[in-house]
């Protein structure tokens, strides 16, 4: 018996070392030597651990495919780590950065994740904490976009986003790529579609795409909805705050509160959640209360969120979201006119008369199905969804655009099908990949009064687009990206009266219906060299397609039919270079950028009425953004933007385009310092440039959008304290300085009744669990 001991002895002993040597253990830490907790370790798609509390796990030798794993966790950058001999290694230490936008994947530029180094266009991206922090000072998204994306217009300080155009034309926004714009007819609310609190990133493609259809002129704004985690997992984070006017409070308090949940059992997941947020009356630097056209004050919003997927298997899964956001104004005060470039128009207690103005409601619902190895390589993405909108404009006792008193409300319904394929393959051994598909949108939008008076008359548009885009090495680091898409759309508008200008339907004509065909053929085409990270150039040509403010010209139509109306569609045409710059700890970005189109659509004062201006037009401008990075305590950057535009008449002769298309320059700057790990401070600045393009008229007044812009610099202010891992306090101070000014749309609208000061110093307190 001892001898059969002594001879298995050495055996147990020899696999017991083997044992051993196939297990390997792993810490990630962040830049601090704190543990990551709950980082993903994948290797070959498929995750093989996650880190525990103190940011360990193991795993086993034979788990690891090819010798590489891929870390991710929430907030930091994504790491693939290849080993060079896993036989030699028992414990490794790995180190995750947070994230960078230099170094950020991007879905909305081609449908796919791609890597922002390698896409031949200007791409801003705002990860969660970006988000978080600049909600700490405002958590309208408007205001937020505003103060941080290079080439968008200053948030206006109303319900609307009127003006706030990217690079001198429109913006489409998008919800997980679901349409929000209403480019039919441009109701200005699509920017305040959902709660900063559901939104993971948000991603902004500057300049003319048609990748996801019409209306994105100028960009896209796509705001990606929160997701569920990799692994078995149950969180969720807790938000209850207050904002409030600290030098002149009365009536100024206003609350928020936000739930969410997030978590994963075997194959289902979840993200549930929502939100709701009250704010009180809005005061200027002196304390008046705001004048309230389209104004804020007294306006209670409401977000419910709910994403449900389930992995089918490795390769195929499928999920379901719902998003439902509503905004609305209970106005205690009303506007008091003041004049024009003299004296402001303030609030004064009172009832606004008809319907709460704003946003009564807006749903996204959406499927996808996805499966990356359909034919063995080819990754498929289905989806269909469906988006039913409306929008709330205020009572005017006196119309300008009709006969009498009355309110107006725009609808909006759209459904849809996306159906996106993409293949990767090589051509002479270099790395090629084509991603193609199908978009069918079907959009009805209308714009009534709501005595049922019809304002703009039904739009039923069906849009059939097919695409491809090509994505290839053409050598090595210089990668060569070019489509093509086709915009087959017919809207159809029924019989229908023009709205009275007069008594007894005066001013009214008949208008004989009929279909209105679009066809138009889009190109794209860019290059881009990334091997140096010191100089990393691109050149693009993009085209865009959009059917832009028809609902403006159908309602002023002065023919019996619509085949005699000028209705054909916006082309856009983008040139643009630029590069990105990384030295050491020193970031920069740069982009030149001319946009042209043979049609416009300038919304120019004729006898009172904004008409669409149909001449050809040319815009033009450029982008610059920096930040030095002097340690993990100190973080220096800012931007530059700025924008022009022109009309230009058959005599050759030219004209500015006004306010409501081309924004002031624009510059930011902030300062952010991290004294402790548990401390993060920062201090922003953001300065809206003079504009003074346009002469007064016969009258001796601006016509409407052509008022001068005067410089105005704000400072704002965004703190937060972690007492652990769990809780933390963020306190944030919008216009830290209650500086005195007016909002550039206020200036330039030139409007007595829209001549309304800035808010005042704002300040708001968030208490934040997550768990």
């Amino acid at each position: 018996m001892n001898s059969k001991l002594l001879f298995l002895l050495p055996l147990l002993v020899l696999f017991t070392t083997n044992l051993n040597a196939q297990s390997l253990r792993l810490k990630i830490e962040n830049e601090s030597k704190k543990p990551i907790a709950n980082a993903s370790i994948s290797s070959n798609n498929k995750i093989i651990a996650t880190t525990n509390l103190s940011g360990e796990a193991s795993i086993l030798n034979t788990q690891i495919e090819n010798k590489t794993i891929l870390i991710s966790a929430q907030n930091y950058q994504s790491l693939s780590y290849t080993f060079s001999n896993l036989e030699e290694q028992s414990t490794i230490t790995l180190v995750l950065n947070e994230e960078n936008q230099l170094q950020e994947v991007v879905i909305t530029a081609g449908r796919k994740q791609e890597n922002i180094a390698t896409i031949p266009s200007s791409v801003t991206i705002m990860n969660q904490k970006e988000i978080q922090q600049q909600s700490s000072i405002n958590s309208n998204l408007s205001s937020i976009l505003g103060n941080v994306i290079p080439g968008l217009g200053t948030a206006t300080n109303k319900a609307t986003n009127s003006g706030q155009t990217l690079r001198g034309r429109q913006v489409l926004v998008l919800i997980d790529g679901i349409p929000q714009s209403t480019p039919l007819m441009n109701g200005s609310r699509d920017i305040r579609a959902i709660d900063a609190n559901a939104i993971e990133r948000i991603e902004v493609i500057k300049g003319a795409t048609s990748i996801y259809g019409n209306g994105s002129g100028g960009g896209i704004i796509n705001y990606i909805t929160k997701k569920s985690p990799l692994n078995n997992s149950f969180g969720g984070v807790t938000t209850v705050g207050t904002t409030f006017n600290p030098l002149n409070s009365k009536e100024t308090f206003g609350y928020r509160i936000s739930q969410f949940f997030n978590g994963r059992k075997d194959k289902f997941s979840y993200v549930l959640g929502g939100s709701y947020d009250y704010t009180g009356l809005q005061r200027d630097a002196k304390g008046v209360p705001l004048g309230q056209t389209d104004g804020l004050s007294n306006s209670h919003q409401a977000n419910a969120f709910v994403k449900l997927g389930y992995d089918m298997d490795e390769n195929t899964n499928f999920s379901v979201v719902y998003n439902f956001y509503g905004s609305t104004q209970k106005a205690k005060y009303i506007s008091q006119a003041g004049v024009y470039g003299q004296t402001p128009t303030i609030g004064v207690r009172g009832t606004e008369p008809g319907k709460e103005a704003g946003t009564p409601y807006n749903h996204n619902f959406m499927f996808t199905f996805s499966k990356n190895n359909l034919f063995k390589t080819t990754q498929l993405d289905v989806s269909a969804y469906l988006n039913s909108f409306q929008s709330m404009n205020r009572y005017v006792t006196a119309g300008t655009a009709w006969f009498g008193p009355g309110q107006t409300m725009i609808n909006s319904n759209k459904n849809g099908t996306r159906i996106n394929l993409n293949t990767p393959f090589t051509i002479a051994s270099l790395p090629s990949e084509i991603t193609y598909g199908i978009d069918v949108l079907n959009d009805v939008t209308y714009q009534d009064l709501v005595d049922g008076c019809v304002y703009i008359p039904k739009m039923d548009m069906l849009n059939i687009a097919p695409y491809a885009q090509l994505k290839m090495d053409v050598l090595e680091n210089l990668i060569f990206k070019g489509g093509i898409r086709y915009e087959n759309a017919t809207v159809r508008v029924k019989d229908y009266n023009t709205i009275a200008t007069g008594a007894n339907n005066a001013g009214s004509i008949f208008v004989e219906g009929g279909k209105i065909p679009y066809n138009a053929t889009m190109f794209n085409a860019g290059l881009r060299f990334n091997k140096y990270e010191v100089f990393n150039p691109f050149v693009s040509f993009s085209q865009a397609f959009a059917i832009n403010e028809l609902g403006r010209i159908l309602r002023r139509a002065n023919e019996n039919t619509i085949a005699s109306l000028e209705t054909d569609p916006i082309i856009t045409n983008n040139y643009e270079a630029g590069f990105s710059s990384k030295f050491y700890n020193f970031n920069l970005t740069a982009a030149y950028y001319i946009s042209t189109s043979k049609l416009g659509a300038n919304l120019v004062d004729v006898g009172g009425y904004l008409v669409a201006q149909r001449e050809p037009e040319k815009v033009k401008g450029y982008e610059i953004t920096l930040d030095y990075r002097f340690s993990n305590k100190l973080n220096l950057g800012g931007s530059y933007s700025y924008v022009e535009g022109k009309a230009e008449f058959d005599d050759g002769s030219t004209v500015y385009l006004n306010g409501s298309r081309i924004a002031p320059p624009k510059a930011t700057g902030f300062v952010t310092y991290k004294p402790t790990s548990d401390w993060n401070l920062q201090l922003s600045w953001v300065n809206t440039g003079s504009r003074d393009r346009f002469a007064l008229n016969s009258n001796g007044r601006y016509n409407n959008s052509e008022g001068p812009i005067l410089t105005v610099n704000l400072v704002n202010f965004a703190g937060s304290y972690s007492f652990n891992e769990n809780w933390s306090l963020n306190l944030g101070v919008e216009n830290l300085l209650n500086n005195y000014y007016y909002p550039t749309v206020s200036q330039y609208r030139a409007l007595a009744a829209e001549y309304v000061v800035g808010n005042g110093m704002t300040t708001s307190l968030n208490l934040r669990y997550k768990f």
